[in-house]
């Protein structure tokens, strides 16, 4: 579809440009226009849109959601922060990207369309024998858009990417964050004060590469990027905002100040795990032989059964193994399980 007017006026009057993504699934035609205050609006596609306020900037900042469908709340936070800003009831201080990763996905409320998008970043999109799909092109897309982003800020901008999800399941620790694996470079004790004051006091240190659009940012562009897990999937409507409220309010700050006061680094406010194993499936036959209800974080005691992958029993092998993101219906090849040990502030962290 291409822009006309109607979608330009629609976008200026009423912000809505969640409901302009959902009536074009997979493109838009880019357009841009500046606000009464100076602040540049572009379109780059459907799904992705850069405030450019008319300020010196110090920091480039990703604010991603609907990488997966379903996952409603975020898409709600983003679309309410997208719509001050428009209307000019928020005023920015910061550039920042808004992507909805997955309008499609959206509209028939499933996690994806063909393939799980939070799979096929930094490079996974493309691969030689593996048909394309239209997830597949847009994995490539989004990852244009965001390289076209930060290559354009300030020179020395700091450059972030907050992936916000919910997850399948519920929680014993509600609100979680993914922190991407860093190839021997220091955790930051001030990307985690940012994490508290969003409400998320568990974090989740990943140990290998991976394909999800955080660590593409981590790992292609050097920003402090996270996947933000927010509370358990919800349908549009069921959601109480109320229980993020800590959450918009920090990305509010996060956006429209020129710095950001938190409180002062204290370890015994976070619970910190480090990926212990990744359990991936590789036939038909996978189970597990805990409930569907069964919550991220549930520990088991050493030798208790965790997954059956065909004939291959896999046994949890330390005292308080935790599982995270069981899903014993992901496609072949791709990762089941992951289980998780607490682990503590240590000299790794500045």
């Amino acid at each position: 579809m291409s822009a006309t007017p109607d979608y330009l006026n629609l976008l200026q009057s009423t912000g809505d440009f969640l409901n302009i993504s959902r009536d074009n699934e997979w493109h838009l035609a880019s357009s841009q226009f500046t606000l009464n205050n100076g602040t540049q609006v572009n379109v780059h596609d459907t799904g992705v849109i850069e405030f450019q306020p008319a300020v010196t900037t110090s920091k480039d900042i990703v604010l991603s959601s609907a990488v997966h469908g379903n996952e409603t709340a975020p898409i709600e936070i983003c679309d309410e922060l997208i719509k001050q800003i428009i209307s000019q009831s928020l005023e920015l201080n910061q550039r920042v990207l808004f992507i909805y990763g997955n309008p499609k996905s959206i509209n028939i409320g499933l996690r994806f369309v063909e393939e799980n998008l939070n799979r096929l970043f930094n490079g996974h999109h493309t691969i030689d024998g593996v048909e394309m799909n239209d997830e597949r092109v847009r994995a490539a897309k989004l990852e244009r858009y965001v390289t076209d982003f930060f290559a354009r800020g300030e020179k020395g901008s700091e450059r972030s990417h907050y992936d916000l999800h919910t997850a399948i399941r519920g929680s014993k620790n509600e609100k979680f964050a993914v922190y991407p694996f860093l190839h021997g470079k220091p955790w930051k004790k001030s990307q985690l004060q940012f994490l508290l004051s969003c409400g998320v006091n568990t974090v989740l240190m990943m140990k290998s590469p991976a394909t999800t659009f955080s660590y593409y940012s981590s790992f292609v562009h050097g920003a402090d990027s996270f996947t933000v897990e927010l509370g358990q999937v919800k349908p549009f409507g069921q959601n109480d905002m109320t229980r993020f409220e800590k959450t918009k309010q920090t990305l509010t700050a996060l956006i429209s100040q020129k710095e950001v006061e938190y409180p002062q680094f204290n370890a015994s406010d976070f619970e910190l795990f480090a990926v212990h194993r990744t359990i991936n499936r590789t036939q038909e036959d996978f189970s597990f032989p805990f409930s569907d209800d069964a919550e991220n974080f549930t520990g088991f005691a050493k030798g208790e059964l965790l997954a059956t992958d065909g004939n291959t029993p896999y046994y949890a092998d330390v005292e308080g193994e935790a599982i995270i993101f069981p899903n014993a219906k992901v496609a072949l090849g791709q990762r089941a399980l992951l289980t998780v040990v607490p682990m503590a502030i240590d000299s790794n962290f500045v």
